[in-house]
């Protein structure tokens, strides 16, 4: 099992109960995938280029894709789709990956350094996902590295601004932000607004001493800290034989 098949698994069941994602390339698509054919067979996709309700013959590799418009519910414009489908609150869910995350649910995907002109990475940036954060009702966030650099009390440049630090300039998003983060560590999360992020969950055989050494600020952990349950042979199978056969997106 590589570390894409354990998040994609462990992130596809977060989904269990939400009605409609908007899911963001890479990971968020494997697991939101996986999850209509496991805990979630009713929910409805959505994607940054316009087409909502998708039911592709197999995983695209970007936003805009063809092999999202055939069987599609609907395609919108994009004013449409921010406008009205986002800003108009009908997300539950909106499922982004991200460069660095701090203890407040802020993400940074656009550069790592100290200077915006001279950054050691530029990263491809945000497309859709501030207005992602502000918008849906909760955001779940899955990252391929647990480490310091990575989960940090300060990011390098704030991309998508929770919504605690939206408060603090005087603007009101309409959900509550990053609730939880699932990495190759364990889970971490939040009920929304005034909360930081903290340790609920971890894989087996890891510690929570591990993950806090892991993480660039100081990590509450939750009274009880539950286990994850591994993923199955049926969960790995539906992911490696019917989601990803070509592993476009598994590594």
């Amino acid at each position: 099992m590589t570390s894409s098949e354990l998040l994609s698994v462990v992130a596809s069941r977060e989904l269990a109960g939400r009605r409609t994602v908007f899911a963001g390339i890479g990971l968020p698509t494997l697991a939101t995938a996986l999850a209509q054919l496991t805990v979630a067979p009713e929910v409805e996709i959505v994607y940054e280029s316009g087409v909502c309700g998708a039911h592709p013959s197999h995983l695209p590799e970007t936003i805009a894709d063809a092999v999202l418009i055939t069987g599609a519910e609907a395609v919108l414009s994009m004013p449409a789709l921010f406008g009205y489908v986002l800003q108009g609150g009908h997300i539950d869910v909106g499922f982004l990956g991200a460069a660095q995350i701090d203890q407040w649910g802020n993400l940074n995907s656009s550069v790592i350094g100290e200077r915006w002109d001279r950054p050691s990475v530029r990263l491809p940036g945000p497309g859709g996902a501030m207005e992602v954060m502000a918008n849906s009702r909760e955001v779940f966030v899955v990252m391929r590295r647990h480490t310091p650099r990575s989960f940090t009390a300060e990011l390098d440049f704030c991309t998508s601004p929770g919504p605690d630090r939206a408060l603090a300039e005087g603007i009101r998003p309409l959900g509550a932000g990053v609730t939880r983060v699932i990495t190759d560590l364990g889970i971490l999360a939040r009920s929304g607004v005034g909360e930081e992020l903290r340790l609920v969950a971890t894989h087996p055989g890891v510690t929570a001493e591990q993950v806090r050494a892991a993480t660039g600020w100081d990590l509450q952990v939750a009274e009880t800290l539950a286990t994850i349950e591994p993923p199955t042979a049926s969960e790995l199978r539906l992911l490696r034989e019917d989601v990803d056969p070509g592993r476009v997106y598994l590594r």
